[in-house]
């Protein structure tokens, strides 16, 4: 990995991480939800970032997408320093959040513009590329309506459309998946395995879901705050001596961990 703590701005190569989080922590007050947290997402793979309810992967992503200071610690996006570069870092970054941030009131397409037109895009341009990332998640024929008559998992399609607008590298999706039914779940999560495969780009996709995952994955054990293990899921399983992933991440995280992660 390329060592740019001291540049503003680094130049990209091919070797650059799409995400790169070193030494970061982050506490409420006195508590403490992120502790010394340092993992990187590959190009063009999928990272999946698992984690019971409350380990701290909601945290991590307000900090990737700067919506909450970085007081210790680093992140960058293709190199470039997310508090020091924020510009250049976040025209690489597409963000899909837990919860749903459309606009229930105006049509997918004007949604969709909004966006593009925060990220400096023509308003020709904007139309072009919404029709093309509408198509890509097989939402054309429905830009014209209003957001409220879709279904849950069409809205998320439509947010991962938008995210996929000002055509970033990295893509960073926060539990994408949570209260929507088998058959959106597997859309949504074929869906963006297309585009790594595509499109090239790569993925953070933060799950407490172990069924979401891969053999072939990479993932990154997320646990009360810290970072307890990291590889393809496959090896995860192979070093704990497990049968499964359920199994090895029973033993990572400790007994009763599994109370509240889900298959």
């Amino acid at each position: 990995m390329n060592d740019v703590a001291t540049a503003a701005i680094a130049p990209e190569t091919a070797t650059t991480p799409a995400l790169l989080v070193e030494h970061v922590s982050h506490s409420y007050g006195t508590r403490p939800a992120l502790q010394d947290v340092s993992l990187a997402v590959a190009p063009h793979r999928f990272t999946a970032l698992l984690g019971l309810n409350g380990a701290g992967k909601t945290t991590l992503f307000s900090l990737v997408t700067r919506l909450f200071d970085m007081r210790h610690g680093r992140i960058a996006v293709e190199g470039y320093d997310v508090a020091r570069a924020p510009g250049e870092a976040l025209r690489r970054l597409g963000v899909v959040f837990q919860a749903r941030t459309l606009d229930m009131d105006i049509t997918v397409r004007e949604n969709l513009l909004y966006h593009a037109a925060l990220h400096g895009i023509g308003r020709g341009e904007a139309r072009r590329r919404a029709r093309e990332v509408l198509e890509e998640v097989d939402l054309a024929d429905r830009e014209g309506e209003a957001v409220r008559k879709l279904s849950g998992g069409q809205m998320r399609r439509v947010e991962i459309a938008r995210a996929l607008l000002h055509r970033p590298s990295l893509l960073v999706l926060d539990e994408p998946t949570v209260g929507l039914d088998v058959a959106s779940k597997s859309v949504i999560l074929a869906h963006v395995r297309r585009l790594v495969a595509q499109r090239g780009v790569g993925v953070l996709w933060a799950t407490h879901l172990l069924d979401e995952i891969a053999p072939d994955d990479d993932v990154v054990v997320l646990h009360r705050g810290r970072v307890i293990a990291a590889g393809h899921a496959a090896q995860l399983v192979a070093d704990a001596g497990a049968a499964d992933l359920r199994t090895a991440f029973t033993a990572l995280t400790g007994a009763g961990a599994m109370e509240d992660i889900s298959a």
